[in-house]
C-alpha cells in the first residue's frame, strides 16, 4: 500500500491523495441509506493525463477505480463497494468553451451546476442550461451520466439527450472523444456518427472516468412565471399533463403531493413553468396554457391556484431551495429517493403506491414527478428524508426505499440511479441476452474489472 501511495503522490501530488481515515471516512458515504464503504485512497486529479496515469497505474495493479463528482447521488453509486481509489474530479472544474452561436458549453467533468449557472449570469447573460434540484455543488458531468434532469427537461428531455460530446479515459487508459469532438474542433452535436455516448450514460462509472463534456445551453429570457393548477383525483393526472405538454410552451412541468403545508394535503398540484421575452409574449403564453384545461374548470374538477407574487418566488427558482429544506426535515442529515422513470398513464398508480408505502412503513409521503421531453415519460420521485442518527428511522427508509423500487417495477417503471441492491432487481427483469451485451461491453473496455466493481453485477 505505500507503494501505491508514493505512486499516487507521484501522479497528483501529496496535497492531493490520501489515506487517513477521516477522509476515507467521508468518501465510504454518501447521504442515502446504502451502508458505507471505505477506499484505500482519496485522489483529485487536475488534468485529463493525470486521469490517464490514474487509470493506467489501477489497471497495472488491478486496484478498483471509483469516479466522483459531487458525492451526491444519494442512493451509494460513489460508494467503493471493494475498496481501492476514488477519483474526486473536483479540482477539474474549469467551464473551457462557450459557443454564443451554437449554444453550448464545454465543461470540465467536475465543474459544478453553480459554476457553470455562475458563469453563464456573468459571462453569458443570454444563455441557460438545464439545472436538476441538487445542491448547486452537484457537478455537470455526474447529473448527465446518471441521466439526470432539470428546469429544462420538459423541453429538452433528460440531461443526457442535452450532450453533444465526451471526453473520457478508459480503464486501460485510452483517451477518446465521442460525438463530433471526435472528428472537428466543434463540439455541436453526437449526430451523425454512431452514437457512443451511451458506453458512459447510465453505466454508474463502470466504463471509464469522463473527462470533458459539451452541454446544449437554451435562451435564457428576460421574464418567467409560473402556474399551478391543482385538482383532487389522481386519475384525472395523465389526461391533465397530456393537455399541458401539447401545448408545447412549457419549460418545465412538475407535479407535486405533500401533506404539508395543510393547504396541499390531498390535492395533486402541477407546476407549469414557462418564459418570454416580453409582457405581451408571457401573457399569450399563459393564456395558451390556460386553455387546453377549460374543461376540468368548467366542470369545477381543478382549477388554477391564485398565486401573488411572494407565492411564486420559492416555484421560479433554479434549484428549487425548498427541496433542499425538505431533504433535512428529520434533521440528522439522511436523505434519498427513488426516482422511478415511467410512462405519463402509471401516474395514478405510482402515487397511490407512494400512499400506501407510506402508510404501511410509518413515514412521511411526499412523492411527485418532473415530466421529460414533452411527456415521453416522467420521473416519479419518492422522497424519504431520515434522522441518521436514529437507527430505527434509518431503517424505515430502507423499508420503504426497498417497497418503492419494487413497486416500481412490478408496475412498469425502472428505478432510476439504482442502488446496487435495486440494479440487481432490474437485472432479474432484463432481457437476459441485453445483459449479456452489458457484459460483453464491460469486458472489452475494462478486462481487469476495475472499474466501479460491485455495480451492475447479478448475485
Amino acid at each position: 500500500m505505500e507503494e501505491i501511495y508514493k505512486e499516487l503522490v507521484a501522479i497528483v501530488g501529496e496535497r492531493y491523495v490520501s489515506n487517513q481515515p477521516e477522509e476515507k471516512f467521508i468518501y465510504s458515504r454518501d447521504p442515502g441509506t446504502m451502508e458505507p464503504s471505505e477506499p484505500d485512497f482519496a485522489v483529485m486529479p487536475a488534468s485529463t493525463e493525470e486521469v490517464r496515469e490514474l487509470m493506467l497505474l489501477a489497471n497495472r495493479k488491478k486496484i478498483p477505480v471509483v469516479p466522483m463528482g459531487g458525492g451526491l447521488v444519494l442512493s451509494g453509486l460513489s460508494r467503493p463497494l471493494k475498496g481501492g481509489i476514488v477519483v474526486d474530479m473536483k479540482r477539474m472544474n474549469h467551464v473551457l468553451e462557450v459557443n454564443e452561436k451554437s449554444r453550448y458549453a464545454i465543461v470540465e467533468a467536475g465543474t459544478s451546476q453553480g459554476m457553470l449557472q455562475a458563469y453563464l449570469k456573468k459571462h453569458h447573460p443570454s444563455l441557460k442550461h438545464s439545472v436538476p434540484d441538487a445542491p448547486p455543488i452537484a457537478t455537470v458531468g455526474g447529473n448527465v451520466l446518471i441521466h439526470g434532469s432539470g428546469h429544462l427537461s420538459h423541453a429538452a428531455g433528460f440531461h443526457s439527450e442535452m450532450l453533444n460530446g465526451i471526453e473520457a479515459v478508459l480503464p486501460t487508459g485510452e483517451i477518446v472523444r465521442v460525438g463530433s469532438c471526435s472528428t472537428s474542433p466543434y463540439w455541436f452535436s453526437r449526430a451523425p456518427l454512431p452514437d457512443l455516448a451511451g458506453l458512459f450514460l447510465g453505466w454508474a462509472g463502470t466504463t471509464g472516468i469522463a473527462t470533458k463534456l459539451a452541454i446544449k445551453l437554451f435562451p435564457n429570457r428576460a421574464l418567467n412565471d409560473v402556474a399551478i393548477f391543482v385538482v383532487e383525483d389522481a386519475e384525472l393526472a395523465p389526461d391533465i399533463i397530456h393537455r399541458i405538454t401539447g401545448v408545447g410552451l412549457a419549460e418545465d412541468v412538475t407535479a407535486w403531493m405533500a401533506p404539508k403545508p395543510d393547504w396541499a394535503e390531498g390535492f395533486i398540484h402541477v407546476n407549469i413553468n414557462y418564459s418570454a421575452d416580453s409582457k405581451d409574449e408571457l401573457a399569450w403564453k399563459k393564456n395558451l396554457l390556460r386553455s387546453p384545461l377549460k374543461k376540468y374548470m368548467d366542470a369545477k374538477t381543478g382549477g388554477f391556484m391564485m398565486l401573488p407574487p411572494p407565492m411564486k418566488k420559492p416555484f421560479l427558482e433554479a434549484p428549487a431551495s425548498q427541496l433542499t429544506r425538505f431533504a433535512d426535515v428529520r434533521k440528522g442529515g439522511g436523505f434519498e429517493y427513488v426516482g422511478a422513470i415511467m410512462p405519463v398513464e402509471l401516474f395514478p398508480k405510482a402515487h397511490q403506491a407512494g400512499l400506501d408505502i407510506a402508510a404501511r412503513c410509518g413515514t412521511t409521503y411526499s412523492t411527485g414527478a418532473r415530466i421529460l421531453g414533452m411527456g415521453h415519460c416522467m420521473m416519479f420521485f419518492y422522497a424519504y428524508p431520515f434522522n441518521r442518527a436514529d437507527a430505527a428511522d434509518v431503517k424505515r427508509a430502507q423499508t420503504a426505499l426497498e417497497e418503492t423500487n419494487r413497486a416500481a417495477l412490478d408496475m412498469g417503471g425502472i428505478p432510476w440511479k439504482a442502488e446496487a441492491p435495486a440494479q440487481k432487481h432490474i437485472i432479474k427483469r432484463m432481457d437476459k441476452h441485453t445483459f449479456e451485451l452489458m457484459n460483453r461491453i464491460r469486458g472489452i473496455l475494462d478486462p481487469n474489472g476495475i472499474m466501479n466493481p460491485g455495480n451492475w453485477e447479478a448475485d
